[in-house]
């Protein structure tokens, strides 16, 4: 993991521009990470569908509280896995056919509660800002003033509940961020997107009914134990990765004036996850991915080797275990100086 000195304040503009080009990196790669697999990418979305079912199966035939718990990790860590596969329909990596992204994307997140271009269009928006404090889309840092502003309930949600705060993103933004991932008329989306927006706002809503039908049928304790115990750790799951992508004490964030695409793009940090690497799609190989974000899941790890060389001291991969720095990046990633072109985490005082 390259090693930068955290500043203790502010930090002047940085005038240093990175010694390679996109191009050097894209060179760097194999022609094929580029190139979906329809076949693979839908063998990817049918055994996690395969997964889920089984799950549900054998839960449904023990019905036992004591499988309820091992249920739901599972489970929710399945939900979370096909949510990595509408991520790649998001970004148009699943398929080079649009229509079977747009079929895909929504048979993947719907059932998980994910309004699928509504939040396409805004993890397009994180992408294209990546590291830039002031259009980032997704965990950018509050400023040392608001959070001296903020009072102790703000305080409590922001630092200490934010591993359920995936839900309430979808309705209201990041603070600072205004519009709703449901309707149409919100400042994160174009004219022309309307219709998308909307077909996925129906589609939740129908899928909300659906639920809602089922705990009229079998019950609001058969609801919790078969939904919303694995859809908790769904969330949590989504919050903790997308959290570590991008907190990190020695991660830069900048400003306007000195931020461009790649340099923000390398403000991420690979992560290995274990045997869930295998399950959540490679999710954790992230910084080629913020590089090229048109490269499907399973060719990442490739690109990454591939790219290294070229990054030299650029590319960040943890050391730590993920426990152990999501347990530092959660006591030291407090807030960021007010002023600054390029500026670090800094921990409460």
């Amino acid at each position: 993991m390259q090693l930068i000195t955290r500043p203790t304040g502010s930090s002047g503009p940085s005038t240093r521009e990175l010694p390679f080009t996109l191009k050097d990196l894209k060179d760097a790669i194999p022609d094929y990470c580029f190139e979906p697999s329809t076949g693979r990418s839908l063998a990817y979305f049918f055994l996690d569908i395969g997964i889920i079912a089984g799950l549900y199966g054998i839960a449904y035939s023990l019905n036992s509280w004591l499988f309820f718990p091992i249920f739901w990790l599972m489970q929710g860590t399945m939900f979370w896995a096909l949510f990595v596969v509408g991520h790649d329909c998001g970004h148009r990596s699943f398929s080079k056919h649009m229509w079977l992204n747009n079929l895909i994307g929504h048979l993947s997140h719907i059932p998980i509660l994910v309004p699928f271009h509504g939040w396409r269009i805004s993890h397009r928006t994180h992408h294209a800002n990546t590291g830039n404090i002031d259009t980032d889309e997704s965990w950018y840092p509050i400023s040392e003033n608001t959070y001296d502003e903020m009072n102790a309930i703000g305080k409590a949600i922001r630092f200490n509940l934010f591993l359920l705060a995936y839900p309430f993103y979808l309705f209201k933004r990041s603070p600072g961020r205004k519009g709703s991932h449901f309707m149409p008329g919100s400042d994160l989306f174009r004219a022309s997107e309307k219709w998308d927006v909307i077909t996925s706002t129906t589609l939740w809503t129908l899928f909300v009914g659906f639920l809602g039908w089922i705990g009229l049928q079998f019950g609001l304790v058969f609801l919790i134990k078969f939904y919303v115990m694995p859809y908790l750790v769904f969330v949590m799951w989504l919050d903790l990765v997308t959290f570590l992508h991008h907190t990190e004490p020695d991660i830069p964030w900048y400003r306007n004036d000195s931020w461009y695409f790649l340099k923000g793009a390398l403000s991420t940090i690979d992560r290995d996850y274990g045997l869930i690497n295998n399950i959540h799609h490679n999710i954790g190989t992230h910084v080629a991915h913020h590089i090229f974000l048109n490269m499907p899941h399973y060719y990442l790890k490739d690109a990454t080797e591939a790219i290294k060389p070229v990054l030299g001291d650029y590319y960040r991969e943890a050391k730590d275990s993920v426990w152990t720095s999501f347990w530092r990046s959660a006591r030291e990633c407090i807030f960021v100086p007010n002023e600054g072109q390029k500026i670090y985490y800094q921990p409460r005082r």
